[in-house]
């Protein structure tokens, strides 16, 4: 069987169940010419396949080029840098988390729920009068991927069948 891409949405903010606090954990701004934007992606997506893990220098400068207001969120434990958040903002007010996951060795520590938590919430305030939030995930990310943007109160709205395909900039919890 090929890849299954799952789209999810959350269309009030009131929707958001969010996961208990973890302490040390924090969501803040990081500029999109930080080295570690590139670097944090990479360590998330290669366990998955994502497109980024293989990303020439070429391809990475045509990446940002396609999205020049994309914004960046890095996710620190405890002052150690652990996970990423991106986000484009669409016409209509919709933000799309364009990529969210946390690296290797903050896997499995319970960070996942609390920091989607922290990334939905900015969605909701990045501008004024956002509708809806959505976000894709892979049944090639990792498998708590869907069960914690579900708990946490996104909604499926497509599925997509991918033969043979490997995950494209998909998202890991």
């Amino acid at each position: 069987m090929g890849e299954i891409v799952t789209y999810l949405e959350m269309t009030d903010r009131d929707r958001l169940v969010p996961a208990a606090p973890v302490p040390g954990l924090t969501l803040t701004p990081l500029d999109r010419a930080s080295p570690l934007v590139v670097d944090l992606q990479v360590r998330i997506g290669a366990p998955y396949g994502w497109k980024c893990a293989t990303r020439t220098a070429d391809e990475w400068v045509t990446w940002f080029a396609e999205r020049p207001d994309r914004l960046f969120r890095l996710l620190s434990f405890e002052g150690a840098p652990a996970g990423l958040a991106a986000y484009d903002h669409h016409p209509g007010d919709e933000v799309e988390i364009e990529t969210f996951g946390l690296v290797p060795g903050f896997v499995g520590r319970r960070l996942g729920g609390y920091a989607l938590t922290l990334a939905i919430r900015h969605a909701w305030n990045l501008t004024p009068g956002v509708r809806r939030i959505w976000l894709h995930t892979s049944t090639q990310d990792h498998p708590n991927a869907l069960p914690n943007y579900r708990r946490r109160g996104l909604h499926p709205f497509k599925t997509e069948e991918r033969p043979g395909a490997t995950s494209a900039d998909g998202l890991a919890p």
